[in-house]
């Protein structure tokens, strides 16, 4: 019994401790404050009437969560040297304030009280005290306030103030005291004023009591009135000393700033990486810790920013709020709108310190600085190969995944990229966006167009280093590459058979299959190439649109016209390495070099028997089927052989 009773009785000392720490304060904070002016009707409602303070904001009520630290009736102290009979102004010793530190009070006389009581003023209670009313206060705290009582500082005193001009505007009475004494107790967050509790309330209630007059959004504090109003109005007060580039806000300025003097005071604690910003920094933590605090409400998809979650929103009401006003277009972002601007206006604001290059978004800067410093910063994490574009490096991921996330809606066919769908669907709808200026001849690719455009201005922009050819496509260097280096890195699954270029593959792989894609509209013949089609088709038409420029002759194909020409130049490019013989056409050194290497490739299915040239073949597998499909004009003798034909014609003549 007796310890319980020791223990109530420490508890009640320790509350009756905390309540003088608190009286404390309260009484420092009023004494530090300049130019105080105390009544005793001032201390009197501060100090033992806490009930009749009204609340500092519209809407907030004191009985909104909010705990005063009530003091007992029996334990509730005075303020120095006040009387409870006594109904004339507080007076104050001087000599008893010598001990507080900062204090500059302007302290009655006797005179002066007795001065403004006789001139028949207002009662003490009001005419006595300062009453900090601006404009800003009356309309962030509902009206005049009866606890605000504190002198103004003066010009001097209020260059020192912590807080930006905004704050400043607003009336914050903070005491610098260091103590937090008032706390809401719906979070358990304590304030060093009162003024500063009842402004947070306001972010647990949602309220906005200050509408803007020209669009009507609303804020819940006056400062953001301020600074939205700015966007209508075009006011912007704060102005860089560098570089002369204004801004609506204080804060953004400061982080302007920070662009001449290079500073990066935020490091991240893990990889040592220095941002400007705090707000960048806390993103970047994110990619360490993998946090996405934004969910989407729909389908549950998160987010490390909050933007990335309004526009992932959009997808689904397919909201696009900002439309171009020249073409019209809409978008989801303000950015993107902002961006598709410059196409119309050719608008490049950002330039490269290095070459000078001009480009339309700060992104491709970056990008672009990379191929000057080499920089490659995104690895792959399975083959290391470094790319300088981090959505390169996605693309790239998926051809050790073989994901294919984008599908065709006609077909359904899957490509990895979004680009090769795009030129996928235009072979279901026929497009053709891309025209030549020169010819009107219209492609379904950029790089299409690109490629016909220099057999216009005869550009071959590609030369091959070994021996100095020139190409007018990239990927044709690549391929003529080859022939130098010997290089055949397209094999076939079935037989082993490799192949310098990928279409060879795909034609040589058509002999095991037997696929013939490509039919004539005409006769319905089929074929296992499109250029083998597109000669059949000519035979049809007649069309011999490759004419010899000496003589004039016409062939059907572009081959027979380069095998022709030789025969007036005497050209023989094609060398024998055994030998030294030298060919006009690459199959005639083909089938030569066979009598070097006694290779017979062609066999005869009946028999067996093997030869070097598919014509002898074809002309040893008459011998078996009795078919003799060269017959005699005059006398219709028919004979296996063409040049048995010519022979026997000789008898005729």
């Amino acid at each position: 019994m007796c310890a319980a009773t020791n223990v109530t009785w420490e508890k009640e000392l320790c509350e009756a401790k905390e309540e003088n720490e608190r009286q404390r304060q309260l009484l420092d904070a009023v004494c530090k404050q300049p130019r105080v002016v105390l009544n005793r009707a001032d201390v009197c409602e501060i100090y033992l009437c806490p009930e009749r303070q009204e609340s500092d904001f519209p809407g907030v009520k004191e009985e909104d969560n909010l705990e005063p630290l009530q003091v007992k009736e029996d334990e509730q102290p005075h303020p120095p040297n006040i009387n409870k009979e006594e109904q004339l102004p507080l007076y104050i010793k001087e000599e008893e304030f010598t001990d507080l530190p900062g204090t500059d009070f302007h302290l009655k006389t006797k005179d002066e009280c007795q001065y403004e009581n006789n001139k028949g003023a207002e009662p003490s209670s009001s005419s006595s005290r300062q009453l900090i009313t601006t404009e800003d206060d009356e309309d962030h705290r509902g009206g005049s306030q009866a606890d605000s009582r504190l002198a103004l500082p003066d010009a001097e005193d209020a260059s020192h103030s912590p807080h930006t001009d905004d704050e400043q505007s607003d009336g914050d009475m903070t005491f610098h005291t260091g103590s937090k004494c008032w706390k809401y107790s719906l979070c358990k967050q304590t304030f060093s004023s009162n003024f500063h509790l009842r402004r947070h309330m306001i972010s647990h209630t949602g309220e906005k009591p200050f509408p803007c007059l020209v669009c009507g959004r609303r804020f819940s504090y006056k400062t953001k009135l301020k600074v939205h109003t700015r966007t209508h109005t075009g006011e912007k007060p704060f102005a860089c000393s560098v570089c002369g580039q204004c801004f609506t806000q204080k804060g953004v300025l400061q982080r302007h700033t920070i662009t001449h003097t290079g500073e990066k005071p935020f490091a991240c604690s893990v990889c040592g990486q220095c941002f400007t910003r705090k707000e960048i920094l806390k993103l970047h933590t994110r990619t360490h810790t993998e946090e996405k605090p934004f969910a989407c409400s729909v389908c549950g998809q998160c987010f490390t920013q909050k933007r990335d979650l309004q526009r992932h929103t959009s997808t689904h009401t397919g909201e696009k709020p900002f439309a171009c006003s020249v073409c019209g277009q809409c978008f989801i972002q303000k950015g993107d709108l902002q961006r598709h601007t410059r196409t119309h206006t050719g608008e490049k604001p950002f330039a490269c310190s290095v070459c000078g290059q001009r480009f339309t978004q700060k992104g491709e800067v970056k990008i672009h600085t990379r191929a000057h410093t080499g920089e490659k910063p995104f690895a792959c994490s399975v083959c290391g190969q470094c790319f300088t574009r981090k959505e390169i490096l996605k693309v790239h991921t998926r051809t050790h995944t073989g994901e294919k996330p984008f599908a065709c809606s006609v077909c359904g066919h899957k490509f990895a990229h979004k680009g090769d769908l795009s030129r996928h669907t235009r072979t279901h709808t026929g497009e053709k966006p891309f025209a030549c200026s020169v010819c009107g001849h219209k492609f379904a690719h950029k790089g299409h167009l690109s490629r016909h455009t220099r057999t216009h201005a005869g550009e071959k922009p590609f030369a091959c280093p070994v021996c100095g050819q020139c190409f007018t496509q990239k990927g044709s260097l690549k391929v003529h590459t080859r022939t130098h280096t010997g290089e055949k890195p397209f094999a076939c699954a079935v037989c082993g058979h490799k192949c310098a270029q990928k279409g060879d593959l795909s034609k040589h792989t058509r002999t095991h299959t037997g696929e013939k894609p490509f039919a004539c509209s005409v006769c319905g013949q089929c074929f296992t190439e499109k250029g083998h089609l597109q000669r059949h088709t000519r035979t049809h038409t007649g069309e011999k649109p490759f004419a010899c420029s000496v003589c004039g002759q016409c062939f059907t194909e572009k081959g027979h016209l380069q095998r022709h020409t030789r025969t007036h130049t005497g050209e023989k490019p094609f060398a024998c390495p055994v030998c030294g013989q030298c060919f006009t056409q690459k199959g005639s050194l083909k089938v030569h070099t066979r009598t070097h290497t006694g290779e017979k490739p062609f066999a005869c299915s009946v028999c067996g028997q093997n030869f070097a040239r598919k014509g002898n073949l074809s002309q040893h597998t008459r011998t078996h089927t009795g078919e003799k499909p060269f017959a005699c004009s005059v006398c219709g003798q028919c004979f296996t052989q063409k040049g048995t034909l010519k022979m026997h014609s000789r008898t005729h003549t």
